[in-house]
């Protein structure tokens, strides 16, 4: 096991931490995780490795959902522009008649899931059934199956509703989803480890550790495949971005203090309903959710799982406390305590801002 350090006064939290750390790598079976706290003025980060390289502060990794957080947020800067109307039909602001999945959803209910519409990555063997996997694809997987419920009158995670969210940033721009994060977000931020890799781009830029994946399968049995290769469009704008910690603790930091949007957007975003049968102790904004675990305490940010990566990024309201932490695995072994990797997250963040149980 490997393990590093940045600049830290060695609290008693950072300690807490990095036994942590420790105990995902020793028991909780996970190949590799790293974590970096920014508090106030301070910021410090620590990884843990078994068998293989040491974790850099600068890896790159997908992030998953977290893509969600970004895409939502370059979707608010266009309401605020009268480029999309949150609460006009997605329908009449999508050109195309081939979306009649989405009549009588605004994209407010695309944004917080309150749209009722299929999750296309429930049908995996449809989604694999497919050599190319354009956004047009995605949809027509999603259309195939009925709605959960009538818009608005319940709440489910659904990654189809951020894949029409990128088509609406590309026909409200006439340019690509990926540009738009990086002229709007990620160049202005100078986040440079982070970006909306194109359909081609199956590996990940150096530095980054080897990604291993059970395929979300949770017996003890489940073979284990390296997922460092990967197809980024089954999932593009719904969770195929590669980022760093440093860089999505900044890019939440400036979320949060409202740097990215204005004051009418910032409050749309951090507009919370209740979610189901997701993360525990969560309400969901627009791209953004709200956790407060037990203990005390609560958080604004987003996770984000993809095959052979888990990522965390949380923070206070203000933006000043910051954690993401990542696993290069998208499992954890349950007889470690932890069932799953929110909860080994969960803990993560509580010990480093000091809740106690």
């Amino acid at each position: 096991m490997h393990s590093s350090n940045g600049s830290s006064n060695n609290s008693n939290n950072d300690a807490a931490v990095r036994e942590l750390l420790e105990r995902a790598v020793t028991r909780g079976g996970v190949p590799g995780i790293l974590v970096e706290v920014h508090d106030g003025d301070r910021t410090w980060h620590a990884g843990a490795t078994v068998g293989g390289q040491e974790r850099s502060r600068d890896d790159r990794f997908r992030i998953g959902s977290i893509t969600k957080t970004f895409v939502a947020t370059v979707v608010l800067q266009l309401a605020a522009e009268g480029r999309i109307v949150l609460d006009a039909p997605v329908v009449d602001q999508l050109s195309t008649n081939a979306y009649e999945l989405t009549r009588g959803v605004t994209v407010r209910r695309l944004l917080d899931h309150t749209s009722g519409l299929p999750n296309y990555t429930d049908h995996p063997e449809e989604l694999n059934s497919h050599p190319v996997h354009r956004p047009e694809t995605l949809l027509r997987i999603a259309a195939a199956h009925p709605p959960r419920f009538a818009p608005g009158t319940g709440w489910a995670y659904s990654n189809t509703n951020y894949v029409l969210a990128g088509l609406l940033v590309e026909q409200a721009t006439g340019q690509p989803l990926a540009a738009e994060i990086q002229r709007r977000i990620c160049r202005p931020l100078g986040l440079t480890g982070t970006h909306l890799p194109g359909a081609n781009e199956h590996g990940l830029p150096a530095p980054h550790a080897r990604h291993w994946t059970k395929l979300f399968r949770t017996g003890p049995d489940a073979p284990v495949l390296d997922a460092t290769e990967l197809d980024p469009a089954p999932f593009w704008a719904a969770g195929a971005m590669v980022s760093t910690a440093p860089d999505l603790n900044r890019f939440l930091a400036a979320l949060l203090s409202g740097r990215l949007l204005r004051p009418a957007q910032q409050r749309e975003l951090l507009t919370t309903v209740a979610t189901r049968d997701w993360i525990p102790d969560t309400a969901y904004g627009l791209g953004i959710c709200s956790l407060a675990p037990p203990g005390g305490g609560t958080y604004w940010g987003m996770g984000g799982a993809v095959f052979g990566s888990w990522t965390y990024a949380f923070a206070t309201a203000d933006g000043t406390r910051l954690l993401t932490a990542n696993t290069t695995a998208d499992w954890t072994d349950p007889d470690s305590g932890w069932a799953d990797p929110i909860a080994l997250f969960t803990d993560l963040l509580r010990t480093a801002f000091g809740a106690r149980p």
